[in-house]
Parts: C-alpha cells; structure tokens; sequence
C-alpha cells in the first residue's frame, strides 16, 4: 500500500515520509492547517520522499500558497532530484528552491 506521512519533527519543523502521489495526496490537503498553525517560518523536509508525481508537487505548490495567505514562510529541505525535475519541466521549480 502507497503511504504518505506529514510527520512533525519540532515547532516549526515537519518531515514528508513516504510517497506524494495521487493516491496519497487527498490525505494531506488538510494537513496544511496543521503546518500554518503558527506564524512564522515552516521547514519541511522532504529527504524522506520515495516518489512524487504531478499530484505531489501541486500539493507542496498549493502548501506555498497557503503559508503566503497566513503570511508564513515554507522552506523545503532536502529536495529530491526526481522532485526538482518534475518541477523543472513544470516551470515551478524556483518556486520550491531551497
């Protein structure tokens, strides 16, 4: 089974484990609440990702989105490669640029 995890490592601080795909990405919509929940700054690890398709990087794009709203900064760490690649050919790669 295809498995996607928001897992919070400190104040401030989550790690995706697992895969962002479009199975596993209606689970986490509503985790971006949980990630704003404080202003501020929010870094997300994503050294954990086994895989992420179109359905993934539209997630991490609409999570950006939501930080900007609640006037909080999203930085992501650890991006893999197939991930940058994917928002290379999506022309929204400086968008998730560490």
């Amino acid at each position: 089974m295809i498995q996607a995890e928001l897992q919070c490592q400190s104040a401030g601080r989550y790690r995706l484990v697992g895969e962002l795909s479009f199975e596993t990405v209606p689970g986490l919509m509503g985790a971006g609440e949980q990630l704003f929940q404080a202003a501020g700054e929010v870094l997300l690890d994503l050294s954990q990702l086994e895989r992420s398709d179109s359905a993934g990087l539209a997630l991490l794009v609409n999570w950006l989105g939501q930080a900007r709203q609640r006037q909080c900064q999203l930085r992501f760490q650890q991006i893999p490669e197939q991930l940058l690649r994917l928002a290379r050919v999506s022309a929204v790669d400086q968008l998730l640029s560490e």
